[in-house]
């Protein structure tokens, strides 16, 4: 736990609400202990992130709307972008499971990572207050808030980053169909990540196709 706490940057003065942020509800049922499951503060701890991060965003960007400051908090705080941060830490390898989520590949799955991240928020909130979990959000997620002011990249390079950021491979593109005559020509287009298509879409050139295809990916990756 002091490795842990370490890379954390922050020391517990309770250990056991860190332990509980790292518990997986597969491995609080095995124990017998529904309750002592990350998820309620998973539930604190997604609270807390926005918070945060929402003041954080309007302390950067004094002049710029609501809904540019929605968009920008969803680049911050989506799931893949979470479990990345959880991963940078070390939550990866520290997330408590069960033996059947050990074995399906659980320490690999955003979504357990991104929740596992928000629990630990919700700790470190518990046990310290505010301040110490606003130090721990300007440290871990700096670098997208840095960016949430630059102009957004277009889709295939956001996918790309994102997917680079999971530990996953570039995602390819493949061209499904091409109808219609050469002067109004419509291309059909997938994306995928090996057999996994992550989207579909179609448009007037290939690379028209292929935006609407990584825009789809985005859009069912946060979903």
């Amino acid at each position: 736990m002091a490795e842990l706490q370490q890379r954390l940057g922050y020391r517990f003065c309770d250990e056991a609400g860190l332990e509980q942020a790292l518990t997986h509800r597969s491995r609080a049922n095995e124990d017998g202990d529904p309750m002592q499951g990350n998820e309620r503060l998973e539930f604190l701890g997604d609270a807390v992130l926005d918070l945060l991060v929402s003041e954080l965003l309007m302390e950067k960007h004094a002049q710029v709307s609501e809904g540019t400051l929605s968009r920008a908090r969803a680049g911050v705080v989506n799931t893949q972008a979470l479990a990345a941060y959880a991963r940078k830490v070390g939550l990866d390898q520290a997330v408590r499971l069960g033996r059947g989520e050990e074995r399906s590949g659980g320490r690999r799955k955003p979504s357990i990572l991104a929740n596992v991240f928000e629990g630990v928020l919700g700790a470190i909130y518990l046990d310290g207050g505010l301040e110490p979990a606003r130090i721990f959000v300007e440290r871990e997620c700096g670098e997208a808030l840095a960016a949430s002011g630059q102009p957004a990249a277009d889709p295939k390079t956001q996918l790309q980053e994102r997917m680079q950021a999971s530990g996953e491979p570039v995602p390819g593109y493949r061209t499904t169909a091409a109808h219609g005559p050469d002067h109004a020509k419509e291309f059909h287009v997938e994306v995928s990540i090996g057999e996994r298509v992550l989207g579909r879409g179609q448009g007037h050139s290939k690379r028209e196709a292929e935006q609407q295809a990584a825009r789809r990916a985005l859009e069912s990756l946060d979903a």
